[in-house]
């Protein structure tokens, strides 16, 4: 695929993959994308996942027609983009491996070499002249490793982001950037906020034509609404009016309340109300609403002392990725000594910025009219908070 005259992709598409690094689902697949910029000297970003290793040198030779690739830029060293390291300096015997000081350390763990005799360690602000191409390098720590940096071409002011900007699904399914960016986002870079911020202020300083990830379509048009949506979720911003609500129940009592409220939010104002069963849902989906909207419901039963595993797994997956700015109510049910808001609590007390409703819900085994009253009263004060930001 050309980018420009001499900016070229060779990326890959992985419709084997079920789970992405383990844990995320991946429904449509996954792109690993990878970049060669033709000039006096010719420039490869990234490799790819290990599966695709021959797939991709093959579209390197294609693509380079005889020439010979004089250095391998790696922003990141995470294996889906780096484990062809090592091939690829087989195959290009005389180029150089570009890479941060940090990266040629993980190389050394993942290769057993730092490549010392065909290294060229750069530092945040490093040029590297191409030819009519300059490459500007610029740090970006923590997004969402530490060696990380992304690469800025003067001439075509380019922007080729690492897995910044990246997104789930590969790149021959049709589907909207913004879901999958988000699930991304919050599952993966969620923690590095203040990272990303950091990340957003250096970029400010160029001007961009295109961004060019290492998952996910290249953004070449409305690039502002790429970055504001980095810019909103790396501040923790509310994206959508409405309430999530995040449930476990055993035996069905916990569900009926929370049907019941689910109810009476809609009753009251109409909004948008999101409902996941933690049991049974995808994870990450349930996380990514969490981040999503401005208030959380934490529905589920007092279990051994202590709350339900999968609400216990739901709120480390929170307060993991820095969960903050938002309005949090609790229901809770237990059959004789109901703790589970006091561990909820308890979890979240860490967190930033959360504003617990006054109103709660204690169950007693099962729904009865004073708990239901009390959901109600939950219910009406979500509805006015709602109001109240509007």
């Amino acid at each position: 695929m050309e980018i420009t005259s001499d900016i070229k992709y060779v990326g890959v598409n992985d419709h084997e993959i079920d789970l992405f690094e383990g844990q995320y689902s991946a429904p449509n697949g996954m792109a690993y994308n990878s970049y060669v910029i033709l000039d006096n000297q010719i420039a490869v970003f990234d490799t790819v996942d290990k599966s695709f290793g021959k797939e991709w040198l093959c579209k390197i030779q294609k693509i380079l027609n005889q020439r010979q690739a004089d250095y391998l830029i790696v922003q990141h060293m995470e294996p889906d983009h780096s484990s062809n390291i090592l091939e690829f300096a087989r195959a290009y015997p005389n180029s150089k491996i570009v890479a941060s000081q940090k990266a040629f350390v993980m190389m050394k763990n993942f290769f057993q070499t730092e490549f010392t005799e065909r290294r060229i360690i750069v530092a945040d602000g490093d040029t590297l002249s191409l030819g009519r191409h300059e490459l500007v390098f610029i740090s970006a720590p923590m997004v969402h490793w530490p060696e990380v940096f992304v690469s800025y071409d003067r001439c075509s002011k380019t922007l080729f982001s690492a897995d910044a900007f990246g997104k789930f699904g590969a790149n021959d399914v049709q589907e909207d950037w913004l879901c999958e960016a988000r699930r991304y986002y919050v599952g993966i870079v969620a923690k590095f906020g203040v990272q990303v911020q950091s990340l957003l202020k250096k970029l400010s300083k160029y001007e961009l034509c295109r961004i060019c990830p290492l998952h996910g379509p290249l953004l070449k048009e409305n690039l502002e609404y790429y970055l504001s949506a980095y810019s909103l979720w790396s501040s923790y911003g509310v994206e959508s009016d409405g309430v999530v609500i995040a449930y476990t129940s055993v035996y069905g009592n916990t569900k009926r309340a929370v049907e019941i409220l689910t109810e009476a939010l809609k009753r009251f104002d109409g909004g948008q109300v999101i409902v996941h069963d933690l049991a049974r849902c995808d994870l990450s989906e349930a996380v990514e609403d969490a981040f999503r909207y401005g208030k959380l419901v934490l529905a589920t039963t007092t279990y051994n002392g202590e709350i339900f595993p999968y609400m216990r797994e739901f709120i480390h997956e929170l307060t993991e990725r820095n969960f903050q700015n938002r309005t949090v109510a609790f229901m809770e049910n237990g059959s004789w000594s109901p703790v589970a808001e006091k561990v909820m609590r308890r979890m979240l007390e860490k967190c930033k910025k959360l504003t617990f409703a006054k109103n709660s819900v204690r169950i007693l085994s099962a729904v009865s009219k004073e708990s239901e009253s009390q959901i109600l009263a939950l219910a009406k004060e979500l509805c006015e908070k709602e109001e109240s930001e509007k």
